[in-house]
């Protein structure tokens, strides 16, 4: 009897798999069985290599996700290249700080687009293709601490990750019916380069870390094992979930 987390014969789309959290899940799904795409701007070696060393095929989609046409190329690429997509994932992601009082219409588009809009957009495309497919799918969106909180200086990261969690529940009630599991993750504070400059603020490091019971920044790796039981048959009836991954920072 197999395992309830196998990926075998799977094939998995990750944006923003060149580094951190996106290049941990995809090392961790080929780790388990399936076959990757990896969606970037910049050439995805170190992934490449890390998918390959687990025996698993791997695919590279060369798009910068905040210019529409590429972001609208990426799904048909991806079935090009590997003939289906049955798992994936949604974590490329930007972030923009500054006070409310002076956030600009610019940095509110910018990032809406690449961590609302598109998430939205490349969901549907694969569900498309997954229904035209008979197979059903996994559809796994990267949420925030910030899906549950308000947090300061990033008004539109918080309103992008507020939306990725009610879009999440939506297009889990649509689809469900479907053979489509639409869920999501919510990372805690991940040491990535999103988070560098509040890692380098010794004040907020420290105000962050006494918060967490865990005691300690997440690493990407720990993200990737949430993203494997997602993607497998052991959540086959989990629909809508948002599950942080944050080292008891909710709890707390």
């Amino acid at each position: 009897m197999s395992s309830p987390f196998d990926l075998g014969g799977r094939i998995a789309l990750v944006t923003g798999a060149n580094t951190g959290i996106g290049q941990a899940i995809a090392v961790g799904l080929a780790r388990a069985g399936a076959d990757i795409v990896a969606v970037g701007r910049s050439a995805p070696s170190a992934t490449a290599a890390a998918v390959q060393a687990a025996g698993r095929r791997f695919h590279s989609v060369s798009a910068d996700l905040g210019r529409p046409s590429e972001a609208q190329a990426v799904i048909p690429q991806a079935l090009q290249l590997a003939g289906r997509v049955d798992i994936l994932v949604n974590n490329a992601g930007m972030i923009r700080r500054a006070e409310a009082l002076e956030f600009t219409e610019q940095d509110w588009d910018d990032v809406l687009n690449v961590n609302l809009k598109v998430p939205f957009f490349l969901a549907q495309a694969a569900a498309r293709a997954m229904v035209a497919g008979g197979r059903g799918g996994k559809i796994i969106n990267i949420a925030s601490m910030l899906s549950f909180q308000g947090g300061i200086r990033v008004a539109s990261y918080t309103a992008s990750k507020s939306g990725v969690a009610g879009v999440t529940r939506l297009l889990a009630n649509e689809w469900a019916g479907k053979g489509i599991n639409v869920n999501a993750i919510a990372p805690g504070y991940v040491a990535t380069n999103n988070t560098a400059a509040l890692q380098a603020d010794e004040t907020r490091n420290r105000d962050i870390l006494a918060r967490i019971p865990a005691g300690r920044w997440a690493k990407p790796e720990d993200i990737a094992g949430a993203a494997v039981f997602l993607a497998s048959a052991a959540a086959d009836y989990v629909h809508g979930a948002v599950i942080p991954v944050d080292g008891g920072w909710l709890a707390r």
